[in-house]
């Protein structure tokens, strides 16, 4: 049964599952000069992490719904953060799924295997 609410993470790619739909790939890329990380959506940047004081995310031009930027913003947020502090990817996604549940969006601690 597919799922209503959850994420699907394949790699550094997010996808959010919102109402049987999938939003994304969201995704980040090294800025060029290594020190940061570009986020994106579907390939188009909408933030950047420079480091714990300096970063910015805005993805309103993408008309998505508030639940998908704020889950997403979270997801990738806590993807990056598990980054720079060396988690391996079992322990990130597992991560990813506990600030979601702990930040008021536990119908998306579940991930599809689609």
């Amino acid at each position: 049964m597919p799922l209503r609410h959850g994420l699907r993470i394949e790699d550094s790619r997010i996808w959010v599952i919102h109402r049987l739909q999938e939003y994304g790939p969201f995704d980040y890329e090294w800025s060029p000069d290594l020190q940061g990380m570009e986020m994106t959506y579907q390939g188009q940047k909408f933030g950047e992490y420079c480091n714990s004081r300096e970063f910015f995310a805005d993805l309103s031009e993408f008309k998505l719904p508030t639940s998908v930027y704020s889950v997403a913003t979270i997801a990738l947020g806590t993807l990056i953060q598990a980054i720079l502090n060396g988690r391996p990817s079992p322990q990130r996604e597992a991560l990813i799924l506990r600030r979601l549940a702990n930040s008021n969006f536990s119908r998306y601690a579940t991930t599809s295997e689609d």
